[in-house]
């Protein structure tokens, strides 16, 4: 396959594309990364997600530490070609580096932020570090 599909996405000035990851089965969103031409590549070609950490400045494999990672069922480019949607399933229900279902357990309720999901595991032990 041609990678001429790469250049219809609007890559940002310092070659990213947001991404918003859905859960497939329930469509939480369970997390919003980043990826570069690369990270979407790999993506397409294992049929799990790979992104861009912008704070480590590296390629990373979702789960490739903790074993939770993304299987691919979908991808998909919004209308201004700048943000991507990943329908994903998510291997052992956890999205989050605090062992959390999803990226989005602070709820903002009266003025301040509440946790509203709970710790499936510790990241202790996910990580084992």
């Amino acid at each position: 396959m041609s990678d001429n599909w790469l250049n219809k996405v609007n890559w940002s000035e310092d070659g990213l594309v947001q991404v918003v990851t859905q859960e497939a089965r329930s469509c939480a969103v369970l997390m919003v990364a980043w990826m570069n031409r690369e990270a979407l590549k790999l993506t397409v070609q294992t049929n799990e997600a790979h992104y861009w950490s912008r704070s480590r400045k590296k390629l990373w494999h979702k789960g490739e530490e903790s074993g939770h990672v993304q299987k691919v069922k979908e991808i998909r480019l919004d209308c201004d070609e700048d943000v991507l949607l990943l329908t994903v399933e998510q291997v052992g229900g956890i999205a989050c580096h605090t062992g959390r279902h999803n990226c989005f357990f602070n709820k903002l309720d009266n003025g301040q932020w509440v946790v509203v999901l709970p710790v499936i595991k510790s990241p202790e032990e996910i990580y084992k570090k």
